[in-house]
């Protein structure tokens, strides 16, 4: 298998005034092309900053991110978004969605921004797939909490991304509704053969995942595979 995301001495540090704090510290890990991983661990243990950093949302201080072949710290930050254009999609616990677009126009934005042809097709065959064939003209107002998080994964996977990063996809979400958008997620992404990387506190969700990295105060402290567990 190929890899997809490979991370090199990750450190990041922000600094405020004549403070500086260390988030992350020396990360190390690869992911293979295909596979699910879940980055686990409590508040503030550096979870979504590693999220963020790894799909070139944001800038380490040190190290090395390659993402999809390209390392991202040698990149601008227009063509770290052509990289993600091209090869990753989002989900976050917040549905992001534009409140004034239907369901249909939510998920054929990015696709007519990146110029793609037959958009409304492939939108309506995503909200299909989704359950939500029936809902495609109701505005983002008018769904509920669950519905708006099938929209944001039929959005996530209108470019058909290489990788999909996914923050908290249940965060906002009751216990039921919740096990929906978990199995919507993992059959997509086996369908379509991406490879999933997700932030979570849900050890449960954790657990479906092939590997399982945990933080604890910006380090990684543990790397879990389902066939050799192994501590980092």
């Amino acid at each position: 298998m190929n890899q997809i995301l490979a991370v090199q001495n990750l450190t990041k540090t922000y600094q405020s005034g004549e403070k500086s704090l260390t988030v992350l510290s020396d990360i190390n890990f690869e992911i293979e092309a295909g596979s699910s991983c879940a980055i686990i661990g409590p508040s503030g243990s550096g979870k979504t900053t590693l999220l963020g950093l790894c799909a070139g949302l944001d800038e380490a201080g040190s190290g090395s991110v390659v993402l999809n072949g390209k390392q991202l710290e040698k990149l601008s930050e227009d063509e770290r978004a052509a990289v993600r254009n091209e090869a990753v999609g989002f989900i976050f616990q917040s549905f992001n969605l534009l409140p004034t677009l239907t369901a249909l126009e939510n998920v054929m934005v990015p696709l007519e921004l990146l110029g793609k042809k037959n958009v409304k097709e492939v939108a309506i065959d995503l909200l299909q797939k989704v359950g939500l064939g029936d809902r495609m003209d109701h505005y983002a107002s008018q769904l509920s909490g669950g519905e708006q998080q099938r929209v944001s994964i039929a959005r996530a996977f209108a470019n058909q991304p290489k990788i999909l990063f996914a923050d908290e996809p249940t965060g906002n979400l009751d216990e039921e509704t919740g096990a929906t958008i978990e199995s919507l997620i993992f059959d997509l992404n086996k369908e379509l053969g991406t490879t999933l990387v997700l932030v979570t506190h849900d050890n449960e969700l954790a657990e479906k995942t092939d590997r399982i990295l945990q933080l604890k105060g910006g380090k990684l402290i543990k790397d879990t595979a389902k066939s050799t567990s192994q501590d980092a």
